[in-house]
């Protein structure tokens, strides 16, 4: 007799959507070669080397899995200088739009639940843009 599969935990939900949306990002920001340009510097090194840098931070769900709210940046930036935040509002209101940094703000003091149904599909639709990122650099 097969036992029950055990239920995913949340944190194991959050962690899989944190992994393919990061994914994604750094596919979105790559060039043909599969090299991400820092948001917030000059360094060019391959997706694999780089994070998904978030303007605000991940604490807030409301902007966590919001594709204007990240980019590609290296480790230097993201962890070393935390995040560079000044650079990397001027490189998100250029890239999306003069004013998306504030609407980011704005939207940081909204509290956003996810179902555990939510977090699944969400991860479903990163995967699948993340492969079309990668089909298209190859």
């Amino acid at each position: 007799m097969k036992k029950p599969k055990k239920k995913v935990s949340r944190k194991t939900l959050v962690r899989k959507l944190d992994a393919a949306f990061s994914q994604y990002i750094r596919w979105r920001d790559a060039d043909q070669d599969g090299l991400v340009k820092c948001c917030t510097c000059d360094t060019k090194k391959h997706v694999k080397q780089m994070q998904c840098g978030h303007l605000f931070s991940r604490r807030h769900y409301s902007t966590r899995w919001v594709e204007s709210n990240c980019a590609g940046q290296c480790y230097g930036c993201n962890i070393g200088d935390q995040g560079r935040q000044y650079v990397m509002s001027k490189h998100i209101d250029n890239k999306h739009g003069e004013g998306t940094t504030e609407q980011l703000l704005e939207r940081t003091t909204l509290s956003r639940k996810y179902t555990n149904e939510e977090l699944i599909q969400l991860t479903q639709y990163y995967n699948k843009k993340r492969d079309e990122q990668i089909n298209k650099h190859s």
